[in-house]
């Protein structure tokens, strides 16, 4: 059996992780002293509530080696393959983690392969319905890994902030220092890339920034058929928002809308909105 495993920095809507039989790993949030897994003694509304409270900003970190070694035989069984999908490694070190687990449990018998998404959010989401999708038509998994990889050559992921503060405190975002010398208030465009978070564009006011990834998506996907997803931090009515004006910039086969998991808001910050699209692969729609 082909045993899907997903970070929880990935996003997918709850009823597709059950439907495609999706594993999640949690990921760390550290909060005052202790810490907490993500979507497991940690919500996202607990989260939020946290950071409303002392308004501090979480750190997060990856599972151990040894706790997803011990997540892997949780679930395996003898003959299986896992295909652990992750949050890219340029921000996390998730996937080393992964990495290190599958050399540890060689031996084992089942096959383990730790695929780098080079992304997160909806994408990472998206790229496990795939792989079950395909896995369920009887594809073979070298011809998975390789749909997987070109899902990661042709993803697009775009953000724009509603405010700087979670960005700067992370330290996660590329080019961030020339928008903090600015005595301007814009509202930054930041994409995902080759696995790195960098500032795009800066735009004045929230209605011209979410016109401009509405835009800048379009721009990039042209009039190709693609899967979508609106990613937001905390703010379902903009994302419906958003939802209602999507279909006139972009053609689209499927979407969903999902809140941002713990591990990227936190980096972000609340009133972060995203869109996230790939190209369908007619042969397999």
């Amino acid at each position: 059996m082909l045993r899907i495993v997903m970070d929880s920095a990935g996003d997918l809507p709850a009823e597709w992780i059950k439907e495609y039989q999706i594993d999640i790993i949690p990921i760390n949030v550290h909060m005052d002293d202790k810490v907490f897994l993500e979507g497991v003694d940690l919500s996202i509304d607990q989260f939020y509530s946290w950071v409303k409270k002392t308004g501090r900003i979480p750190k997060t970190s990856q599972p151990s080696p040894h706790k997803v070694v011990e997540f892997y035989r949780k679930i395996a069984q003898p003959g299986d393959v896992i295909l652990s999908i992750h949050l890219t490694s340029k921000l996390s070190g998730t996937y080393e983690s992964a990495v290190l687990a599958a050399q540890e449990l060689k031996n084992e018998p089942y096959q383990i392969i730790p695929f780098d998404t080079l992304a997160g959010t909806g994408i990472q989401g998206y790229m496990c319905r795939e792989a079950r999708e395909m896995d369920r038509q009887g594809v073979e998994i070298k011809q998975i890994v390789k749909r997987l990889e070109q899902i990661r050559d042709q993803s697009e992921v775009i953000f724009t902030l509603d405010s700087l503060d979670f960005a700067q405190k992370s330290g996660r975002v590329q080019k961030l220092e020339s928008i903090l010398a600015s005595v301007l208030k814009i509202k930054p465009i930041i994409t995902l890339k080759e696995g790195t978070l960098a500032v795009g564009d800066k735009v004045r006011t929230r209605k011209a920034a979410l016109t401009f990834i509405l835009q800048e998506m379009a721009d990039r996907m042209g009039e190709k058929v693609i899967n979508a997803a609106i990613m937001h931090a905390h703010d379902l009515s903009t994302a419906l928002e958003i939802s209602g004006r999507i279909k006139e910039f972009l053609n689209i086969k499927e979407m969903f809308i999902e809140e941002l998991s713990i591990a990227i808001a936190a980096n972000l910050g609340p009133g972060t909105i995203g869109i996230i699209a790939y190209p369908v692969d007619e042969e397999v729609s």
